[in-house]
């Protein structure tokens, strides 16, 4: 049943007058009235230009690219390939072609929510969502809400790098196998004879922090070594910096380090060679993505390569509907390792 303006005005307790002037701000309102009109809107999930959200399908040429940190190359590269792509085939004369609107939500659930609502109310041709999602159950609940909205209205929904949730409807979902990746690069740490390994993580309520995280600690259960202390923070350079002075603090006898990411990792070689420590010849560091930096790095990072351009084009193309997604819209992405300079095997 379609939400009308009148439906929103009778929530918010004014005229449908008032409600109109709130949402073509064209019109003084007082700031409580204001807020009390918005929130009937988002409460009744009202599409703007209501008689037009009534059609079968979207109609605009609007595809949104939800990304938490356009600046975060594991972003800025899945965002370019997808962008490169979306338009394919279109005559550049009103022939196909669509406009990519990058939205940075900075990580923020509150802003990722704001956004999917502004595009259901453009009637988005897509929405893709790239990265991992926030692990907090009211989120997930609203966001699988708001994506079967979009699908019911006929936007394409992609996940690149996020696994589906329960309720998720009419998706098409490329999940990274982090898994995988993380224990491979824990079984090679353990192959070349690292017994104390510290783990700088990434933020604990994120779906790839876990993944990873899992992995890992299969990898040590499977050989019976004990894990070593684990510190979690963002997915930046800081955060691995101040990671490696808490994991020497708990355990000055590591000989390994796995980083959450290879941003991460850089910032964890720095505090090393800070402290006089050598790579690997002191402690081996390992990263996460392979991200174009890291065979720069010196010495360059042991990784796990993930095919982020790959993987960007293939969402672009399932947004525009120019390549079918597999049969129950999941498909898994490969992780390799990749074996660099910064591992070794420890003295001793």
């Amino acid at each position: 049943m379609t939400v009308t303006l009148a439906d929103v005005a009778a929530r918010a307790r004014v005229s449908p007058a008032t409600v109109s002037r709130v949402l073509n701000g064209n019109y003084p309102v007082a700031a409580s009235t204001r807020e009390r009109v918005l929130r009937a809107v988002d409460e009744l999930d009202y599409v703007l230009n209501g008689p037009a959200s009534s059609l079968a399908a979207a109609t605009s040429d609007l595809v949104g690219v939800l990304v938490n940190d356009i600046a975060d190359p594991f972003f800025g590269i899945m965002a370019s390939a997808a962008q490169s792509v979306i338009g394919e085939g279109g005559s550049g004369r009103g022939g196909g072609e669509k406009l990519a609107v990058v939205c940075n939500t900075g990580g923020s659930p509150e802003r990722e929510l704001t956004y999917l609502t502004l595009l259901q109310r453009q009637r988005a041709a897509a929405v893709v969502l790239m990265g991992g999602s926030l692990e907090d159950p009211e989120h997930l609940a609203a966001t699988a809400a708001k994506l079967a909205k979009l699908a019911e209205a006929g936007t394409r929904v992609v996940l690149c790098g996020r696994p589906p949730v329960t309720g998720d409807a009419n998706t098409a979902a490329l999940v990274f196998d982090n898994r995988t990746g993380a224990r491979r690069l824990t079984e090679h740490l353990l192959e070349l004879g690292h017994r104390r390994i510290g783990y700088a993580a990434g933020p604990a309520d994120r779906t790839t922090t876990r993944h990873r995280l899992e992995g890992h600690r299969a990898a040590l259960a499977a050989a019976g070594v004990q894990e070593g202390p684990t510190v979690h923070g963002a997915y930046d350079r800081q955060a691995g910096h101040a990671a490696t002075a808490e994991l020497l603090a708990r355990d000055p006898d590591l000989t390994a380090v796995v980083a959450a990411n290879d941003t991460v990792a850089l910032g964890v070689c720095a505090a090393l060679r800070e402290r006089g420590l050598d790579i690997p010849g002191d402690v081996s560091v390992a990263g996460f993505d392979d991200l174009p930096f890291s065979i720069d790095a010196v010495p360059s990072l042991t990784t796990v390569h993930l095919p982020l351009h790959e993987a960007g084009v293939r969402a672009g193309r399932l947004a525009m509907g120019t390549e079918e997604p597999r049969t129950g819209g999941l498909e898994r992405v490969p992780a390799e390792l990749v074996v660099r300079g910064s591992t070794g095997r420890p003295r001793g």
